[in-house]
């Protein structure tokens, strides 16, 4: 977790971009109004191929608001697709975040904690009504599913792509779907000079559900390297790739990367998305039916705000440990099903990201991805209908 000092977080009274929202409202053709509830499956494009690229610990304000240090998010991007105004993580610190993203499970204090400790669960091992295993620990036992689990029973491919993984054997503890060993120490909260790969980033390696058979793990979680492989065929890019930077390439270290030179942040999370969003964007696979997704696990600890009435869970009064929630942090997504400049002022979390994926290939909802209520990318995001 990176402390960072922000102004405001305050989303549509921001200048530069945030400021644009509300005027863009009155443009009914850009913005769409939100539904009162999520989507009939009738209504989602037929996308066969969904991106996530994970970035850390910025406000909305910081990211979006003037003067922002990744341009190329703030301005260009969102310029081609749509910016999620209020989208918001679920907790504080990091990995509770992430793991929410892949299987609609809430905070634990050991979660919040980033894991400093690779530990077993302890508690329930059979999900609740609500989804939610009862107790505290990190990786979740193996009635808990998560996306992957999904989409393999469904007979789709997906695949993990971290950078930096394997840099390190000896600190990451592999090569692939990357490591520590069963209640052992996780050497990977800080970056080194050659290795920025962080466990607590990586969220399928937190479930024995998928770590337990490692042939497919070492070949579903994999260096990030493997990517522009992948995406040179539309039959060998997965129906779900989730990409994970570094902790430079992330913004979590900030104003410095680990090798005490290279700037960190948003100028680190700006050269990234340089490199990466364009070789996704022109892939077959992405023009033929895809969906990119740009998120941030939290705001900055200063921010523990909460939208979506999310619920509390069974396992921490506070997920983001001051507050509700991990903070207003905004989000941005790029489709053929998108028009450039939609701004939707719908409020999203990472249990509503969970469920527009389970929405998108007709999945049930995991975890709060269930939430009654909950809203799903719908129409306000859904702009343009694609050119066959």
């Amino acid at each position: 977790m990176t402390m960072v000092a922000l102004a405001s977080c305050g989303g549509a009274d921001s200048p530069g971009v945030a400021g644009k929202a509300a005027a863009a409202a009155q443009n009914t053709s850009v913005v769409a109004k939100a539904s009162a509830m999520s989507p009939t499956l009738g209504s989602i494009p037929k996308i066969g191929h969904v991106f996530v690229i994970v970035l850390e610990n910025k406000g909305y304000a910081a990211t979006f608001g003037a003067g922002s240090q990744a341009p190329y998010l703030a301005t260009t991007l969102t310029s081609q697709g749509a910016l999620l105004t209020q989208y918001y993580g679920i907790g504080h610190n990091s990995n509770d975040n992430y793991l929410a993203m892949v299987s609609g499970q809430s905070p634990n204090p050991q979660t919040q904690a980033d894991c400093q400790y690779y530990s077993d669960w302890i508690g329930t091992t059979i999900p609740d009504a609500n989804g939610q295993v009862v107790g505290s620990g990190c990786v979740y036992p193996p009635a808990v599913r998560t996306i992957a689990n999904q989409l393999e029973t469904a007979g789709l491919n997906w695949r993990g792509y971290m950078e930096d993984m394997g840099n390190d054997l000896a600190r990451d503890g592999g090569a692939t779907c990357s490591h520590p060993p069963l209640n052992g120490q996780d050497g990977t909260q800080k970056a080194t000079a050659t290795d920025g790969y962080a466990t607590r980033h990586d969220p399928f390696v937190y479930f024995h559900s998928i770590v337990d058979n490692p042939t497919d793990c070492n070949a579903r979680v994999v260096r990030l390297d493997n990517l522009a492989n992948d995406l040179a065929n539309p039959n060998t890019t997965p129906a779900l790739s989730f990409i994970v930077p570094n902790l430079c390439n992330d913004g979590h270290d900030d104003p410095t990367c680990a090798d005490g030179t290279t700037a960190g942040g948003l100028p680190a999370i700006n050269d990234f998305l340089q490199n990466w969003v364009p070789k996704i964007t022109s892939s077959a696979a992405f023009k033929q039916d895809g969906l990119l997704i740009i998120a941030f696990d939290e705001a900055d600890t200063s921010d523990a705000s909460a939208c979506c009435g999310e619920p509390a869970g069974p396992n921490t009064p506070l997920p983001g440990i001051t507050g509700p929630g991990g903070g207003l942090t905004g989000a941005v997504l790029l489709s053929p099903f998108i028009k450039g400049g939609t701004i939707s002022n719908t409020p999203y979390n990472h249990y509503a990201l969970l469920k527009s994926i389970e929405d998108v290939f007709g999945l049930p909802y995991l975890g709060y991805a269930g939430t009654s209520g909950l809203q799903s990318f719908g129409s306000d995001v859904y702009t343009a209908q694609k050119l066959q």
